[in-house]
């Protein structure tokens, strides 16, 4: 991994590999924005450009996958990253770029997000993508973070409520993930509980209340993403969570009032902006 060959010191780098969301709310838009608002300094390989609003998506144009590998290396190869967001992987040959470069240059603190279902219910990936998203990146993954629509999904039953979410979790641990962080809040009720899930470890279960906002779009695209800044800071896995949870709540808290569009607005990134963080070494 090549740093900053001028000075000891740079900036917490990270780098999201997604799809672009023309209409800001959500993907590498949204990414780039939690990045900035938490002192990091985002980079990009785009997996697929979407034609996209607030009222949904209107095309999908995916990027071949020697060119995707091309972003990541110019990426790599220059600056180089402290962390790593992975959201919308749209093909088995675009799933095995990402491992190939995670493999390559060793690295560290990757979030995968796995971006499989709309808001509208509408599947977004075919099922031998996801077969391929499970054997090769979740056990190169440092934490995935599955809404209940995915893990239902991938575990092929229903979630009905708060009392199954452990035993979810834990079977999404047994498909070959290194740590879960299983979001409850497509589950009715006044508060929105996620469940952090790790090997042989307790797991963590975390609770606000439910803000009431038409403006959500980007929620787990920017949740993802503030891990992966937590991480690229330094701060261990269960602390990065419980800040990026923190930073989310208060990002829809601040956005609920705003009309953006005609359908389901983004939240308010920058409520609370800090400066660009430098690292040493």
């Amino acid at each position: 991994m090549t740093n900053q060959q001028h000075s000891s010191k740079h900036y917490a780098r990270v780098l999201t590999i997604a799809g672009s969301d023309s209409g800001g709310g959500a993907g590498i838009q949204a990414d780039l924005k939690t990045f900035a608002a938490l002192g990091c300094y985002g980079m990009t390989a785009i997996t697929a450009l979407t034609a996209q609003n607030t009222k949904g998506v209107q095309g999908i144009h995916g990027i071949p996958a020697e060119f995707l590998k091309a972003q990541i290396q110019s990426v790599m190869d220059d600056i180089g990253v402290d962390a790593i967001k992975i959201g919308m992987l749209h093909a088995p040959e675009i799933v095995d770029v990402v491992a190939w470069a995670i493999d390559h240059y060793q690295l560290k603190n990757v979030v995968l997000d796995p971006v499989m279902v709309a808001t509208s219910g509408d599947r977004l990936i075919a099922s031998e993508t996801v077969q391929v998203l499970v054997r090769e990146l979740f056990p190169r993954a440092t934490l995935i973070t599955p809404n209940l629509d995915e893990a239902v999904l991938l575990l092929g039953r229903e979630i009905s409520d708060a009392s199954v979410l452990e035993s979810a979790g834990r079977d999404l641990l047994a498909m070959g993930a290194r740590a879960v962080l299983l979001k409850g809040g497509h589950l009715p009720g006044d508060d929105v509980m996620d469940l952090l899930l790790q090997p042989d470890t307790p797991s963590e279960r975390l609770s606000s209340r439910r803000i009431h906002s038409n403006n959500v779009h980007g929620t787990g695209c920017t949740l993802s993403s503030a891990i992966a800044a937590y991480l690229a800071l330094g701060l261990g896995l269960s602390e990065a969570v419980h800040c990026a949870r923190q930073f989310i709540v208060q990002a829809i808290a601040h956005g609920a009032d705003i009309t953006t569009g005609h359908g389901h607005g983004p939240l308010n990134h920058g409520f609370a902006p800090v400066p660009m963080h430098a690292l040493h070494g």
